[in-house]
């Protein structure tokens, strides 16, 4: 791939995005005037030929990046066999998939579901049913985002997206990450701890292994549940098939969802027999979750991203793509960090700037937080297309300083 970053390109209007300015609720905001229709690898192409180097592998989603032969020949597999039965019947794919889950993990069960809002809901309402009478509340931490449906929500902490669905759902307490002088908040009354151990939307801002562990200590303490939230952070993103992995602890539950099928929507939770006793038929249920065409696909991404050679891999190149970036000469950054190919650039202007800004260097991120621009490349990303991304993104700056 070329390091030379492409001419700008000229803004037209395209009469698909019009169309769908006007038909499509719009709740993300403007689009940019381009339509992709292809992709290879870290590459997405437009409709109009042009070539993005993407990383932001649909926010952490196609991990084994665009057009990739595993996903598509698992999927071509699957389809010619049954699409959907619901859950009162069985299909192979989901108990082959749960099955190895379990297998991967601490777990003892697996729920499916269909994406990483709903599997943080399923965990926190396991939880509740987990935890007994008189356990209600569930403690979450700054800069945290676990979705946005209801229960998830009210664990989220971003004003602007809950304010508008004000009152939410009660008994919800709100801590600070990387602290532990409010865990006297965690007591027997609460019912779980919900946590990211590498927060995603919030900054890309990594856990450290002391505090993780001292939050698990202080959950056995007085009886409380830790639900993990690997949503993001999950399946080999950060060089471990688990990101709670780096911190030696054990959840009790943990939510799945963005990579696991390399980019068919797909979620999951885990679970320890303990938690899964307490559910009973029609506690929960979800009429997609767990279908024979997506778990098929799912779990040839899982036996790809499992390998030790897989993550190995994930963890050298993080190594290297975070060298990079840290060399990059600009007043405009402040400091990189994350952890394995989950890698945030925290900058000293508007994020969406730069972000803007790399388009029209052909290279597409995103923005996580306040002040920072967050890199998700695929995990299977080359150490060329890596290199590409660091010269583009440092044109990008190089050119905001400029201005």
């Amino acid at each position: 791939m070329s390091a030379t970053a492409p001419a700008k390109l000229k803004v037209k209007t395209h009469p698909l995005v019009d169309a769908a300015h006007e038909n499509l609720a719009l709740v993300y905001g403007e689009w940019p005037n381009t339509v992709f229709v292809d992709g290879c690898g870290c590459e997405l192409i437009s409709d109009r030929g042009e070539r993005f180097l993407d990383m932001t592998s649909g926010i952490a989603v196609t991990a084994l990046g665009h057009r990739s032969a595993i996903v598509e020949n698992a999927l071509k597999r699957a389809a010619e066999g049954l699409t959907h039965t619901s859950n009162l019947y069985l299909t192979p794919p989901a108990v082959e998939l749960a099955t190895a889950l379990v297998n991967h993990s601490f777990a003892d069960r697996a729920f499916f579901c269909n994406s990483g809002a709903e599997a943080n809901e399923a965990m926190i309402k396991f939880a509740r049913l987990a935890a007994g009478e008189g356990r209600s509340r569930v403690i979450y931490f700054d800069h945290s985002f676990h979705g946005r449906t209801f229960g998830a929500l009210s664990a989220t902490d971003k004003d602007a997206i809950k304010t508008p669905f004000a009152p939410l759902v009660p008994d919800y307490e709100r801590c600070r990450f990387g602290e532990t002088t409010d865990f006297t908040k965690i007591d027997e009354t609460t019912a779980c701890v919900l946590v990211e151990p590498v927060q995603g939307e919030g900054g890309v801002r990594p856990a450290t292994k002391e505090w993780m562990q001292a939050l698990r200590r202080r959950c056995d303490e007085v009886g409380a549940l830790l639900a993990v939230d690997e949503v993001q952070c999950g399946l080999g993103r950060t060089g471990k098939l688990f990101a709670h992995e780096h911190f030696d602890i054990t959840p009790d539950l943990m939510a799945l969802a963005k990579p696991m099928a390399g980019g068919l929507p797909i979620g999951a939770v885990l679970m320890t027999e303990a938690i899964a006793d307490a559910l009973h038929p029609g506690c929960h249920g979800t009429t997609f979750g767990g279908g024979p065409v997506v778990t098929a696909v799912a779990l040839a991404v899982l036996e790809a991203v499992s390998q030790p050679a897989f993550l190995e891999n994930v963890t050298r190149k993080g190594a290297f793509f975070r060298s990079r970036l840290e060399k990059i000469h600009s007043n405009l950054i402040e400091e990189v960090r994350g952890m394995g190919l989950m890698l945030g650039v925290r900058v000293n202007i508007d994020p969406k700037r730069v972000m803007k800004a790399a388009w029209n260097h052909r290279l597409l991120v995103t923005t996580a937080g306040a002040d920072v621009v967050r890199f998700l490349p695929p995990l299977n990303a080359t150490d060329d297309d890596l290199n590409d991304a660091v010269e583009r993104f440092a044109t990008t700056l190089a050119e905001l300083e400029q201005a």
